[in-house]
């Protein structure tokens, strides 16, 4: 509607079509009444109409049906979203990822999409790159060296900002800032929708796809520069925070007497610091940390849990077992579990950077702590041991392992008893 006559009439033909007499604030109107119905038969109906259909058609044992109804209900709610409600085909595609998600099978659902996900990715960014003129780079080199500043300098610090105004550690700030030094996909749609719109031109839709293309080939020298970055970062905020700790307010008013030290700012009370020693600290209390946590428990090995999970606090303190509430990549948070006399380190946790931040913290506190992580993958493996994890168990790898075990038994209970020779 905002381009223009032709893309009013291109669109006349839907069922609920905006006629251009409306005008301007008509039109928003309309448009906004239809998608928030659009929203509310989602939220109302596709609801249950949908986890209804994915668990009948799961039901018949059929992995090509369920993977066909899967198929028809993204497609068909984008499609009858466009026809029926005037919105994007990618809403109504969202809408229904959205509802399929809540549903009992989604994670079956992503599983059998996945080679279909994997396709019309290859076709939508092989679509993507034959719209990008390479001779652009020449003929417009500076306005596309502003758009990648723009996109890795100036997102980055935004961001960067963003996540030290919160009061997260400066090696997640970075991190954080690293990751978003680039746009990715939806930059695409917007660009090449802004075009057909007529509300950007050919040249600023190359831009954005120059930007991109070549903020996604720096991204890795991002993240090499944040690795060699966070050190120097770290020591500089380490002493920037001893110095306002002790920073004077005002001079001495008589001889001998020591100026006026600045009063600490009020903020949350820090985690008490536990009393225990020769403990295991026990980081997440998910389905890996609780069965781990119940070990520990009827083996009477003292431990505690740092956990932020309101819930899963609960939980514990009526268990009788003691925590450490909070997240703890966190300096206090972590002091509070004593690493200085503790025992053994377990990361329970599944996300291996953040282990990494807790394992280089632990062996900074105690360079004799024993300490056990988890991981998905062999690369997680080698990350967590090169920062100083002395044991990282794979899943994949012990359930592996378990399988052989048991097949080698059986092996073993079969050679026991031989079969009596033929006579």
């Amino acid at each position: 509607v905002l381009g223009g006559q032709e893309h009013v009439e291109a669109h006349s033909s839907g069922l609920l079509s905006l006629p251009a007499s409306y005008g301007v604030w008509g039109v928003v109107g309309i448009t906004l009444a239809k998608v928030a119905a659009f929203v509310i038969v989602m939220l109302v109906v596709g609801r249950r109409v949908i986890p209804w259909v994915l668990h009948y058609v799961a039901h018949t044992g059929s992995r090509e049906l369920f993977r066909l109804a899967v198929l028809a209900i993204a497609l068909g709610v984008a499609f009858g979203a466009a026809k029926l409600f005037g919105v994007s085909l990618a809403l109504g595609a969202f809408f229904a990822g959205m509802i399929m998600s809540e549903s009992a099978l989604s994670h079956r659902a992503a599983e059998e999409s996945l080679p279909l996900r994997d396709a019309f990715s290859v076709l939508f960014f092989v679509s993507v790159g034959m719209l990008f003129d390479p001779f652009s780079l020449i003929s417009n080199g500076w306005p596309i060296l502003a758009t990648l500043a723009i996109i890795v300098i100036g997102k980055s610090l935004a961001a960067f900002a963003i996540v030290v105004v919160f009061r997260y550690p400066i090696a997640t700030a970075l991190m954080i800032s690293a990751s978003l030094a680039q746009i990715g996909e939806f930059s695409f749609i917007l660009a090449e929708l802004g075009v057909g719109l007529k509300l950007l031109p050919e040249q600023g839709r190359d831009l954005i796809l120059a930007g991109a293309i070549l903020s996604i080939v720096l991204n890795p020298l991002m993240f090499f520069a944040v690795d060699w970055m966070k050190p120097w970062l770290e020591r500089r905020a380490g002493k920037a925070a001893l110095l306002d700790e002790a920073k004077p307010i005002g001079p001495a008013t008589e001889p001998g007497q020591l100026a006026s030290v600045a009063a600490p700012v009020e903020e949350d009370d820090p985690p008490q610091r536990t009393a225990l020693t020769g403990h295991s600290i026990l980081v997440g209390y998910g389905r890996v940390g609780s069965l781990v946590g119940a070990s520990l428990k009827k083996a009477a090995l003292p431990f505690l849990v740092i956990e932020d999970a309101d819930k899963t606090l609960a939980r514990l303190k009526d268990d009788g077992i003691e925590t450490v509430s909070g997240n703890a990549a966190n300096s206090e948070v972590f002091a509070a579990a004593n690493p200085e006399g503790a025992k053994r380190l377990i990361l329970a946790i599944p996300n291996a950077f953040e282990a990494g931040q807790i394992v280089l913290r632990a062996r900074t506190a105690n360079p004799k702590i024993n300490v056990i992580a988890r991981a998905h993958s062999d690369a997680e493996v080698e990350h967590l041991k090169g920062l100083g994890a002395d044991t990282v168990i794979m899943g994949e790898r012990e359930i592996a392992r378990g399988i052989v075990e048991e097949v080698m038994e059986g092996k073993a209970e079969g050679a026991e008893e031989p079969k009596a020779p033929i006579t």
